[in-house]
């Protein structure tokens, strides 16, 4: 088992896997009414997990080469607002062409497909908007706390947003799909 492996399963006690089965748990009757929407949570859950991955490494990085000091915070938060939303748009108009582009070709998305498309779409913006600010202030805040940052900050953040990204997707899916679906 590598470092970053052992120290993952320190940081959280191996209980990754609890954190997101209750936040799934959570929505339990509406993934019971709308199976479709378990065909997305691997892209829905990878896409916040891994934008904020990239935006901690990248703050790091920036923090180790002095590029930038705890009091530029907030510009970096306003920089990975605007990326994040850049990527999660790209991606949540990819994820609903994909949906709509499969639909004559298959039932798989029901007769609300539409709404499918909808809600995937902008869970994206949401998860990697999300999992972007979270990475970059990540490294600030255990930088502030006196702790390394790069320890534990990617292991952090892509719990963090994992669990959290589950939300965000099934309360977008609960807006979207209310009176319908749901």
């Amino acid at each position: 088992m590598s470092l970053a492996n052992r120290r993952y399963i320190g940081l959280f006690g191996g209980r990754y896997d609890n954190y997101a089965a209750t936040a799934m748990g959570y929505f339990e009757d509406e993934i019971s009414k709308a199976v479709v929407l378990a065909i997305f949570l691997p892209l829905i859950i990878s896409s916040g997990g891994n934008s904020g991955s990239q935006a901690t490494t990248l703050v790091i990085r920036a923090m180790a080469l002095g590029e930038f000091t705890l009091a530029d915070w907030w510009k970096i938060a306003w920089r990975e607002v605007i990326a994040g939303l850049a990527l999660g748009a790209i991606l949540g108009i990819i994820g609903f062409m994909r949906i709509a582009a499969w639909t004559p070709f298959t039932n798989v998305y029901g007769a609300h497909w539409l709404l499918v498309a909808v809600t995937v779409g902008l869970s994206l913006v949401g998860v990697v908007a999300w999992g972007t600010i979270c990475g970059s202030m990540l490294p600030f805040i255990l930088k502030r706390l006196g702790t390394d940052p790069a320890t534990s900050s990617a292991p952090f953040v892509a719990t963090l947003v994992d669990v959290t990204g589950l939300v965000i997707y099934f309360s977008v899916a609960l807006i979207v799909m209310h009176g319908t679906i749901l």
